[in-house]
């Protein structure tokens, strides 16, 4: 069975969590080339943040509604990033994954990837009898998406692969200070709203419950072993 090694990172800034992805894709990029016979399909990273904007490759600044010295009296900072996507946000109490794994190990493409990290997210939720789902046209995963006025997105996604081997991943909204995003149109979007497992359980999370309940649907629905 495919071998994934996961890690907590706990607190991390958001550059050295991104150099410290780019690092690990290129060993798993050189140990598929090598074709290093371990079963080992890369490394799923969790972290947290703090505050930050992330601006993806086909996102448009203008995205983002303040301007740069405002975001740093906020105590937040912003990168332009090279994932797909929009502008987001990251903050403590958000549970972001990044898997940097070898999709030809499990013989999936892209799109067949994304709906994989959405399933993941979708299955976690329902644990705590919340029924989500996807949206047409959009990545991520969503609330009431039949009534526009209510839709509200809970987790976003955004991924970049190299050489058939990803990098960023999600980010999962749960005792997220959503106040932020009101200083982006967040993914782009306009006319939909943004909300976390807190606000919609009414109570704090315990976010160490929610990332274990992550790690086993990933090992659930990506059908490999956890290491770590």
């Amino acid at each position: 069975m495919t071998k994934i090694s996961v890690k907590d990172l706990g607190l991390m800034d958001y550059g050295a969590a991104w150099e410290l992805q780019e690092s690990i894709l290129g060993e798993v990029v050189k140990s598929k080339q090598l074709q290093t016979a371990d079963n080992s399909a890369g490394h799923f990273l969790l972290v947290e943040h703090p505050h930050v904007f992330t601006l993806g490759n086909s996102g448009k600044a203008d995205n983002l509604l303040v301007n740069e010295e405002f975001l740093k009296s906020k105590g937040a900072s912003y990168y332009k990033t090279n994932r797909g996507g929009d502008i987001t946000y990251h903050g403590p109490g958000q549970i972001v994954g990044y898997p940097i794994i070898n999709l030809e190990a499990f013989g999936i493409g892209v799109r067949e990837y994304v709906f994989r990290l959405e399933e993941v997210i979708i299955a976690v939720l329902k644990h705590y009898k919340i029924h989500a789902t996807r949206l047409d046209g959009a990545t991520g995963v969503w609330l009431d998406v039949q009534d526009k006025m209510k839709s509200r997105k809970i987790c976003a996604i955004g991924v970049r692969v190299s050489r058939s081997v990803t990098m960023h991943g999600f980010a999962f909204n749960i005792n997220t200070e959503l106040d932020f995003y009101q200083l982006i149109n967040p993914c782009g979007f306009t006319d939909r709203g943004v909300t976390s497992l807190a606000k919609e359980l009414g109570y704090k999370i315990d976010i160490e419950e929610v990332k274990r309940s992550v790690i086993e649907n990933f090992k659930r629905i990506f059908e490999c072993e956890i290491n770590g």
